[in-house]
């Protein structure tokens, strides 16, 4: 296939965690990798949903605005069926 010039965008994915083991599975499957630190504060609240909830949701926010600050023309959300999270979100960075 020839170069026509042509540009597409790249839109980056964000999974926001809400669930430890859940993101742990989707990782192993896709041969994905987290972070170290990631991963031990999560192990430290992994018994306590709403706790797991939060951080997900601030680690996610944060990873929204440092894309956003860099020129990304959008973020495409991975829902998993829980639209929630991605409210919050999506809330955080146009309040």
């Amino acid at each position: 296939m020839r170069d026509r010039g042509v540009s597409v965008p790249i839109v980056p994915g964000i999974i926001p965690i809400t669930n430890f083991q859940q993101i742990l599975r989707i990782a192993k499957m896709c041969g994905a990798s987290i972070p170290d630190r990631i991963v031990s504060d999560l192990e430290l609240i992994q018994n306590e949903p709403e706790l797991v909830h939060r951080y997900g949701i601030e680690l996610a926010t944060k990873q929204c605005r440092d894309l956003l600050s860099h020129g990304v023309p959008g973020i495409h959300f991975y829902t998993l069926n829980k639209s929630r999270a991605t409210q919050e979100i999506i809330g955080r960075l146009t309040a």
